[in-house]
């Protein structure tokens, strides 16, 4: 299996979201390099809201680009076997944090965002990640900054999407 063949499986078999997921599927049956950070109709993209071991803080960036409070995550890659392998990877580089594990049951959530030209949009399938006891996090070249955040902190910093993740990943929890 591919990892446009995980994809479309993960999507089908993603509960929730009904009308959001079948746009990402009829995204992906329009266009088969919808993966790709090249396909300029949007691509699909990995993410994970890194939570600490007690459940009780979340990691977020301050997007370099975006200047903006984020989960962990970006585009792709040609080595990504799944979108669960490219989610952790992009987690582990944007926090420096290695071990850290994926929530059980696939994603926990998708949003789809607008992006500026020349693509049009992110249809991010995001999932949840917990770090081991006692991880330090590092800033990437992507970041501006890395951050823990009590849960009741995190509206103030990040926009709605983030809140929203931050609440399916709770659930999961």
């Amino acid at each position: 299996m591919n990892l446009y063949d995980d994809a479309v499986l993960v999507l089908k078999e993603y509960e929730g979201q009904d009308e959001l997921r079948q746009a990402y599927l009829d995204h992906l049956a329009a266009h088969p390099d919808g993966l790709w950070k090249a396909c300029h109709a949007g691509h699909v993209t990995a993410s994970a809201v890194v939570v600490d071991p007690g459940h009780d803080r979340v990691l977020l960036t301050l997007h370099r680009k975006l200047r903006m409070w984020l989960q962990m995550g970006g585009h792709c890659e040609p080595d990504d076997a799944t979108l669960a392998a490219a989610a952790l990877r992009e987690a582990t580089e944007e926090s420096g944090i290695p071990g850290l594990t994926l929530l059980p049951g696939g994603p926990v959530r998708l949003d789809r965002h607008a992006i500026p030209a020349p693509c049009h949009w992110h249809f991010d399938v995001q999932y949840a990640a917990v770090a081991p006891p006692g991880a330090a996090h590092a800033v990437s070249d992507e970041s501006l900054d890395v951050r823990w955040f009590a849960y009741d902190e995190v509206a103030d910093v990040a926009d709605e999407s983030v809140v929203h993740l931050l609440e399916a990943a709770r659930a999961r929890l």
